[in-house]
């Protein structure tokens, strides 16, 4: 009786053949994925993250500017005698004016010499946070300025 081998010609190891690199081919793709879509989270966060900051500075920045318009408009004569009712409505008006020309409409008041400047809550887009189901974010600030006599 002649004794031949049979060689196996498939390219992929059977169960129990082969190099333990072989058996592990393919292994590290859940990985990446894993990895990649961290990645697209992190970076998600730190771009509309940041949008959302400067959304947040530039509010602010228009509220404390509307305040101190609306501040500037008490006169020292009224501040000292009493306000008028005048001088009260002239500054809401000059403090939303303000904000409304800056393109967030708001909220102006006024308590002895301090006016309270409020920009409304917003809503900012959020393209790459959408992919998670965040579509927007809630922006808004207040400021308050004093009328000071010197």
């Amino acid at each position: 009786m002649t004794g031949f081998a049979m060689r196996s010609t498939s390219r992929w190891p059977r169960s129990g053949q082969g190099s333990s690199a072989q058996r592990e081919l393919g292994a590290l793709t859940p990985f990446v994925m894993l990895l990649c879509l961290a990645l697209m989270a992190v970076l998600a966060l730190v771009v509309d993250g940041g949008r959302a900051l400067s959304a947040r500075e530039t509010a602010l920045s228009e509220a404390e500017q509307a305040a101190r318009v609306g501040a500037a408009q008490l006169s020292a004569a009224s501040l000292r005698a009493g306000q008028t009712a005048f001088q009260v409505q002239s500054a809401l008006a000059a403090g939303e004016q303000y904000m409304a020309a800056s393109g967030h409409p708001g909220s102006v008041t006024v308590s002895g010499s301090i006016v309270v400047a409020t920009v409304h809550t917003y809503q900012l887009p959020t393209p790459l946070l959408a992919l998670v189901g965040i579509d927007h974010l809630a922006v808004s600030a207040s400021a308050s300025a004093t009328a000071v006599v010197g």
